[in-house]
């Protein structure tokens, strides 16, 4: 009589799929978000309407005026409808300073993060430069370059400068030197580790640092643009200040606030885009 082996069945396997984002997950960073810019709103109505101060107009007034300042038809003054005009007079400079700055500054650190040599002739004229704030810088603007866009110009990409410098000589000093180790195994020697271990190894660091570029160049712009310039937002800026219209001088720190932010945003996005493989990128 033959045995005949009786084999159980395999359990059933039940694969789990991962679960969804649940709605309020997915709204969470958005209205955790808000919750500071409401606090500050709230508190600003509460002083303006109970007097604490004469000099600060109400958000409602604010508000008006930044719709007027956009599309007219309020006020109907000399700002009216100009904030086309000022926004994308004050880009130009601060992303033509901004490129300048990388232009320099990027294989400038290259090279003082490289070469022994350069890091010991460059570096601390550098650092003794560094410190010196933008502001210290206007009255030399202005003489070399003369009153106007230049000056603002020159002024954005001095600002830009140094962290894309510091930056991408962080970057290029902290390659694991193991890499160059397993690169010289695999046959890559010479100039060949810099374009495929130090280049890539330093992309994380060189992105933060031409992220904190941009954003110091919207810092700088109002300094910028306190060189004669009669457009951009830091002239509108100057100009409350001179006619003593507050809420002209906080729509333009509101703008310059909204334009800085979707700048930063806009270099995060490229910066996760390009450097999705890097595990050291946390964008």
């Amino acid at each position: 009589m033959a045995l005949v082996e009786t084999v159980p069945p395999p359990a059933a396997v039940i694969i789990e799929k991962p679960a969804g984002k649940t709605p309020w997950a997915r709204v969470k960073p958005f209205v955790l978000s808000l919750i500071v810019p409401a606090l500050l709103l709230a508190f600003w109505q509460v002083a303006t309407t109970r007097r604490w101060t004469r000099l600060i107009p109400t958000p409602y007034e604010v508000g008006e005026y930044m719709i007027d300042f956009a599309v007219g038809g309020i006020y109907d003054d000399a700002f009216s409808a100009t904030l086309l005009t000022h926004l994308m007079a004050s880009m130009s400079r601060v992303y033509g300073g901004f490129a300048l700055a990388a232009l320099f500054a990027l294989p400038l650190g290259l090279m003082i993060g490289r070469i022994p040599t350069a890091r010991m002739v460059l570096d601390p004229f550098l650092q003794v430069m560094r410190p010196i704030p933008v502001t210290a810088w206007l009255p030399l603007s202005m003489i070399l370059f003369g009153l106007g866009p230049r000056s603002a110009f020159a002024l954005v990409c001095l600002g830009a400068f140094y962290p894309i410098l510091l930056n991408t000589i962080f970057g290029v000093r902290s390659v694991d030197p193991k890499l160059f180790e397993a690169a010289s195994m695999l046959g890559c020697q010479g100039n060949a580790q810099f374009y495929k271990v130090v280049l890539p190894a330093a992309l994380p660091s060189i992105f933060t640092g031409l992220r904190l570029g941009l954003g110091l160049a919207w810092f700088v712009i109002v300094v910028g643009e306190m060189t004669g310039v009669p457009q951009g937002l830091g002239a509108v800026i100057m100009d409350g200040r001179t006619l003593s219209r507050t809420e002209l001088v906080i729509c333009g720190m509101i703008i310059i606030g909204i334009a800085g932010y979707v700048s930063d945003r806009i270099v995060v996005l490229i910066g996760n885009r390009l450097l999705a493989w890097s595990p050291t990128h946390h964008g």
